[in-house]
């Protein structure tokens, strides 16, 4: 099961876009179990749709999102995508008897945080502070245990989420093990709506969370 947040703009008070205290979700945030493990949810092939049928609103949105890599029909690794086009990695699959200095670990997963901050940090610190702020959509998939090595992603994700009233659509992990600091934050936000994502449900949530995007942009 995965979760999907929406956070709206501070202010909103559209019907389509409440307040949810207790409800998982950041401006729209589908969340699901952790990334190694939802493999076939379709989590990012739900939030790909979704920023499709946005696009072709005419919504104006730009963030990233993650793809697994497979070799040999065999997944490898991820790798982050932005909206206009870059692709760096994420992680790659490690060899236990690795000897690197420092290396940022997931299960058997090796994190490239340079990579990764190359890629993500501009466009979060680009999220536009002007009068339109709240008519454009990022989109963040995600913000999980591999991302939040990074701590300029956590300030920056902190920042859009407080300061900048755009409406986001993101992906946060469902609760397992050890608490992630920055996604227990997201969940306990007023602002924030989570839809939770299964197998069975993400082919008929899609028009619910395009359709709560929309309106809390109006």
């Amino acid at each position: 099961m995965t979760q999907h947040c929406l956070q709206r703009p501070t202010g909103n008070s559209s019907r389509g876009c409440p307040s949810v205290p207790g409800s998982r979700s950041t401006p729209a945030f589908p969340s699901a179990p952790p990334r190694r493990e939802s493999a076939g949810i379709g989590k990012t092939t739900l939030i790909q749709k979704a920023t499709e049928a946005l696009k072709s609103s005419g919504v104006p949105i730009d963030g990233f999102y993650t793809e697994e890599v497979r070799e040999g029909g065999r997944r490898i690794g991820f790798d982050v995508v932005t909206l206009s086009g870059r692709r760096g990695t994420l992680s790659r699959l490690g060899s236990d008897s690795s000897t690197a200095r420092r290396e940022y670990r997931v299960g058997q997963y090796i994190v490239d945080l340079v990579s990764f901050e190359h890629l993500v940090l501009p466009v979060l610190r680009n999220v536009d502070l002007g009068s339109d702020t709240g008519k454009k959509v990022y989109v963040i998939d995600e913000i999980g245990k591999m991302e939040l090595f990074s701590r300029s992603f956590i300030q920056a994700v902190r920042q859009t989420l407080t300061g900048s009233g755009t409406t986001i659509l993101g992906t946060i992990p469902i609760p397992k093990g050890k608490p992630l600091g920055l996604v227990e934050e997201i969940r306990s936000r007023r602002d924030v709506m989570v839809f939770n994502v299964t197998k069975e449900n993400r082919d008929n949530i899609l028009q619910d969370i395009v359709t709560t995007v929309q309106n809390c942009r109006k």
